[in-house]
């Protein structure tokens, strides 16, 4: 059993478990995976996203495969982690800070994924029956309309819902409507796109990479 936590002196514990989780969530995988490959910079082709969908613009599947695990897996290791030791309202906190580090990484002047797949590795670690649902759900709207954005939106919407009415689970519920919100703002791109008619199906084909528009990449990581 973890040590009981002075509450009167938490705000250390606190502090730590959302620095831990925001180095966790800010290594760039995409940037890694690609430099290591010898393919430059993922961030001067494509959409410019250091996430699963621009990765996959390179042409190497197993590159945008492995940007895809890595980004959510360091959300499920920080909550893991911080939730084997102090709990789960720690593993929250830790969480958030890996979704942060995901969005805002210091290491690349705060610009960031989108933070999708790092959502789902969150959601693994601290709840694994919402990740099945939260997976179904982007699953059966990417089937049904081919929009890999829209797909992240509606999954990221529906999960607070779903954690606060079917499985009240209330503090877990807030701490991804919260999430829920930076995921929305970081796509307000691809919802301008969606509504103009504008945005690329999943499968479609795109121009080389220099042409590409900007900033399709939704519900990557």
């Amino acid at each position: 059993m973890p040590d009981p936590i002075s509450w009167e002196f938490a705000w250390p514990y606190y502090l730590a478990a959302l620095a831990f989780g925001y180095l966790l969530g800010s290594i760039p995988f995409g940037l890694i995976f690609t430099r290591m490959a010898g393919l430059g910079d993922i961030r001067s082709i494509g959409s410019g996203n250091i996430g699963t969908t621009n990765v996959l613009r390179t042409g190497k599947k197993s590159l945008a495969a492995a940007t895809l695990l890595g980004d959510a897996l360091k959300g499920t290791v920080a909550v893991l982690i911080v939730g084997a030791a102090y709990g789960q309202e720690m593993a929250l906190v830790a969480g958030f800070g890996a979704f942060l580090g995901h969005l805002y990484p210091v290491w690349l002047k705060f610009k960031g994924g989108k933070g999708f797949a790092t959502f789902l590795g969150i959601l693994l670690g601290l709840y694994w029956p919402m990740f099945l649902l939260a997976a179904l759900i982007w699953l059966a709207v990417a089937f049904t309309f081919r929009f890999s954005s829209l797909s992240a939106l509606m999954s990221s919407l529906a999960t607070p819902i779903l954690l606060y009415l079917a499985f009240d689970q209330v503090q877990m519920a807030e701490m991804f409507l919260v999430v829920g919100i930076l995921l929305w703002i970081k796509h307000h791109e691809n919802i301008g796109r969606l509504l103009r008619g504008e945005e690329s199906k999943i499968g479609s084909k795109s121009k080389s990479a220099p042409e590409t528009p900007p900033d399709t990449d939704g519900g990557g990581s």
